[in-house]
């Protein structure tokens, strides 16, 4: 199971909670919902969707005010259960090998979509890395994490994604942020080289390439990364894990965040420039 599989499996099992509410007559809220059942009115949104689960006391105090059947509780109840062992035995995987299957899972999303949107706030993005810049990241994070030993299969992975970038049918949006190369990760040269790629990627015709600046007041506080694929399906990354969902007021908000984000970034030639001083600084 890959690590959308497992969340599309928390989103439909969100869906059916969410069924089980709404057939309640006269039709009962999530707010109302949360009301009896003393939770904050976020925790029903939150669960409806995938995006968190509830406990088995939680699910039955749910079943019981929704007038789940024992039958259905019971089925519920064993999901629950199956989607947890998925869960664990996913970031045992990612322990214990590495960040390959992540690399795969990814690319099966991109090959997918038409639209692809990629913001990074700390790295330069996977899409546009060098093999050298990505074996740094992973190795890094591999010690963080203590993860398994597949730099090889993961730089691999990663460099093969990177064909999507000329797939011609395809819009793609990256953001990031210039401390990305000034907060180095690995040698000069590596960071150099990687620079010497970002400049060559603003000539891509299908890919809109921004860089914000070092210094620039920014209308945000900075979060972490994420990904959005045809405006449908987002996906947060952070340290620990990483939260999908496709919730349109989500969709909106990020959208929101990333437009006021753009009108600070360098792109085109003020990009090149900006790429210039980054590899004059370096050389």
């Amino acid at each position: 199971m890959t690590a959308s599989n497992l969340s599309d499996r928390r989103i439909e099992y969100g869906d059916r909670l969410k069924t089980h509410r709404v057939a309640v007559t006269p039709r009962l809220t999530g707010k109302a919902l949360a009301e009896r059942l003393g939770w904050r009115a976020a925790k029903v949104s939150l669960i409806e969707g995938g995006k968190q689960l509830p406990t088995e006391p939680e699910l039955g105090a749910w079943a019981e005010v929704v007038g789940i059947t024992a039958d259905d509780l019971a089925a519920l109840l064993q999901e629950l259960r199956a989607i947890r062992l998925d869960d664990a035995r996913w970031k045992a995987r990612l322990r214990t090998g590495g960040h390959e299957s992540a690399q795969r899972s990814f690319a099966e999303m991109e090959a997918a979509a038409a639209t692809i949107v990629n913001f990074e706030p700390a790295l330069v993005p996977g899409p546009l890395q060098t093999p050298g810049y990505a074996r740094a990241m992973f190795a890094s994070m591999a010690a963080l994490k203590d993860a398994g030993d597949d730099l090889d299969a993961a730089v691999a992975a990663r460099m093969q994604r990177q064909n999507v970038l000329y797939d011609e049918t395809k819009t793609i949006e990256i953001l990031f942020f210039e401390a990305s190369l000034r907060n180095s990760i690995a040698s000069d040269a590596v960071m150099a080289a990687q620079a010497d790629r970002l400049l060559a990627a603003t000539q891509n015709p299908n890919l809109r390439l921004g860089i914000i600046p070092v210094g620039v007041q920014v209308p945000y506080v900075l979060l972490h990364g994420f990904w959005l694929f045809d405006d449908e399906l987002l996906i947060a990354e952070m340290l620990h894990t990483e939260v999908t969902t496709r919730d349109p007021e989500d969709v909106r908000l990020y959208r929101r965040y990333l437009a006021d984000m753009w009108e600070v970034a360098a792109e085109g030639e003020a990009a090149r420039t900006l790429l210039q001083r980054v590899l004059g600084d370096l050389a």
